[in-house]
């Protein structure tokens, strides 16, 4: 679903919990107390990170949780996870080559009642009413929640600050699944530079019957070889 969205970008995703996946004692022990079903995205998505982790040559090893519940990557690397019903997925790359990266996943429907009030800025709601009518095959609220989470994701590496749903504005591109994400705040100074804005890509799938949206941003490093891409989609 986010394959081909992220140059620089190891990603590995699934879209079924195997049975018996390893969970190291550090980790086992933030779900020790939750319920199966917690249990089985958790250690599928640390399934995916591990794997993804081994196309760079990283041995397999623990990924706790850090500060507000962020993955504490290996060493010199960046990365980033996102799970909902059906799909698990995990990114990484060097942080030579990606200064940070965001992914977010979820089910391809309207957000629940009153959710869209407490995301979407009054300018956000202008433009899902736009293009609700000129694209209506998109849940285009969803999507902002995703844009959203992705740019959180993306962002807390480069600042360790809370971004809240009000501190940037999403405006997505339905042609060419793209969106911009202008910030409200001082943006994260990276290789000298402060960004204010991210750009990231969003793709719709459905799989088995079952739609999904994903979103994804990458920020390359100052020198690193990020290559111009454009797609042909917890912590």
């Amino acid at each position: 679903m986010l394959e081909g969205l992220l140059p620089d970008v190891i990603l590995v995703e699934l879209f079924a919990d195997p049975p018996g996946v390893h969970l190291y004692p550090q980790e086992a022990d933030i779900v020790a107390r939750a319920v199966d079903k917690r249990r089985r995205e958790f250690a599928t998505v640390r399934l995916c990170a591990r794997t993804a982790l081994a196309g760079l040559g990283i041995p397999p090893g623990p990924i706790p949780r850090g500060t507000r519940g962020a993955p504490v990557w290996p060493e010199g690397i960046v990365g980033s996870m996102t799970h909902c019903d059906g799909y698990r997925a995990a990114a990484v790359a060097r942080n030579t080559a990606v200064a940070s990266v965001g992914i977010d996943a979820e089910p391809h429907a309207p957000l629940p009642a009153g959710v869209e009030k407490l995301v979407a800025l009054p300018e956000e709601r202008r433009t899902l009413d736009r293009l609700s009518t000129s694209h209506p095959a998109v849940a285009w609220d969803r999507l902002l929640f995703s844009a959203k989470e992705s740019t959180y994701k993306t962002w807390f590496p480069l600042t360790g600050q809370w971004l809240d749903f009000g501190d940037c504005v999403i405006t997505p591109d339905p042609e060419d699944g793209t969106f911009n994400c202008s910030l409200n705040v001082p943006g994260p100074v990276v290789g000298g530079r402060r960004i204010d804005r991210f750009t990231g890509h969003w793709r719709t799938v459905v799989r088995d019957g079952v739609a999904y949206v994903a979103t994804a941003i990458m920020v390359p490093a100052p020198h690193g070889p990020a290559t111009p891409h454009r797609p042909t989609d917890d912590h």
